[in-house]
This record gives structure tokens, sequence and C-alpha cells, in this order.
């Protein structure tokens, strides 16, 4: 039994399903981290524990500083999709639906998506490059043995900066992609003028569909900082695991924003 044993250890079906296991266990301790901690925040919101200047701190970070790259990837996703149906449409006599199509998707689904890939890639990183940090040099070690709640000073500011604050990131992002369809629509196709283009906007865009897009990156930023502050956190190892837990934060961050982005599908429009 023991050779049969030894053998079966040496296997390649049995070192991927134990590469499978170790993965699906790691999967199921980091989301019940995060989920601890997110009662954890969620439990200081309600009791008014919150530092406001801290606050104002991380959603200046959070929405001000990352708003030059968001508006850059939203604006060229806008150009390059109206580019491409804008002169289809007019061959099949759409014109006047070139505005509608680019404004519900900008409003659905690329505006909300593109700023969460945005925010991810300089916010989420960052935040959990920060955190892995303070958490390698043992600074919230300290914060612990000092009997200072790292949840509070760390955790809050941040997830309800990004609760608040990406809102705001998507309305101005996703106006910008309308407009610079729009633009790129005149430009690619002769017949369509500005006129006809923000009349169709308006056709099939409702207040359903911006409180959906304003609720959906709520949820998006919240937790984008929840995620990326969660895995800053569980940081060990000295450089190489600062590292390793930003490129945890940003795989985590993508896959979270993109299972919620398909609740809401689901919910709202299927």
């Amino acid at each position: 039994m023991a050779k049969m044993h030894t053998y079966i250890q040496h296997t390649i079906t049995y070192k991927v399903a134990l590469i499978v296991v170790q993965h699906v266990r790691e999967f199921f301790e980091t989301f019940g981290d995060i989920a601890y901690r997110f009662y954890q925040v969620i439990k200081y919101i309600l009791t008014f524990q919150i530092n406001v200047r801290q606050l104002i701190e991380q959603s200046s970070r959070f929405a001000v500083d990352s708003l030059p790259i968001t508006l850059s990837i939203v604006a060229m996703t806008s150009i390059i999709l109206a580019m491409q149906i804008a002169p289809e449409m007019v061959k099949q006599g759409g014109k006047d639906y070139i505005g509608l199509l680019v404004a519900l998707t900008m409003v659905r689904e690329v505006g909300v998506i593109m700023s969460g890939f945005a925010i991810i890639s300089m916010i989420g990183s960052s935040q959990a490059s920060e955190l892995a940090t303070m958490r390698v040099t043992e600074q919230i070690d300290a914060m612990e043995v000092l009997k200072v709640s790292p949840f509070k000073y760390l955790f809050l500011p941040r997830v309800l900066a990004g609760f608040i604050m990406m809102p705001f990131v998507v309305i101005i992002s996703s106006a910008l992609g309308i407009l610079a369809g729009g633009f790129t629509s005149m430009a690619a196709a002769k017949d369509v003028t500005w006129l006809c283009y923000i009349t169709s906007v308006w056709q099939g865009l409702y207040i359903r569909d911006i409180n959906i897009m304003l609720l959906k990156s709520a949820c998006f930023g919240g937790c984008i900082s929840l995620v990326s502050s969660s895995c800053g956190y569980d940081a060990k190892g000295g450089a190489k695991g600062v590292g390793i837990a930003t490129t945890k934060a940003v795989v985590w961050s993508f896959v979270a924003i993109v299972i919620i982005d398909c609740i809401f599908a689901v919910a709202f429009y299927f």
C-alpha cells in the first residue's frame, strides 16, 4: 500500500488534482476573508465611526487622480466603437439609431466596465501595494498591538470612498464617451449630423438605465477598494509578497466586477 501511495503521489493526475484543490481552498479562504472585512466595514459605517478627513483624502485619490486615465480609456473605446458602426449603420439606413446604440452601449456596459478596469489598474493596485507594504514592514502589526482597528482606519475610508466616488467618475466618463462617439460618427459618416445623433441618443436612453448604471458603478467602486485592500492586508514575504499581493488584487478585482456585472445584467435586463 505504501508503494502504491507513493506511486499515486508521483502521477500527473494526482499533482493536477492537488493544484486544483489548493486553488479552490485558496479561493474560499480569500472570499471568506473579504466577506468578514466587508462585515467589519458595514459595522463601522452603521455606528458612524467615520474619519471624515481620511474619507476626503481617499475620495480625492479615488476620483480626481484616476479621472484622466479613465476618461482617456472610455473616450477611445467610444471612438473606436463609433468609427466602426457609424458607416455600417448609414449603409443599412439606420443613421437615426447611431446615437441610441452608442449611448446604450456606454451607459449599460462600456462606460462602467472600462472605468472599472481603469480604476483597478491605477487605484486598486495602489491600495493593494500600500497595505501590503504596511503589512510586510509590520506597521499593521503595530496598529493591532496598540488596539487600533485596521478595518476602521485602513479599510473603511477606502471602501466608502470607492462606493461614493465611482458613480461620479462613471457619469463623467460616459458623458464624454457619448460626445466622443458623436463627433466620430459625424467624421466617419457624411450623412450623420449632430442634431440627428443627439436626438437618437434620447430615443432609447431612459432614467432606469442611468439609475442602474449608478448603482452598478457604486458596487464596482466599493468592491474594487475592498478586494484590493484585503489582498494587500494578507501580504507576506517581503518585497516579493508585495508584488504577489498586488497581482492578486488586480486579478480578483477584475473577476469580481465581471461577476457583479453579470448579476446586474441577469437581474435587470434578462
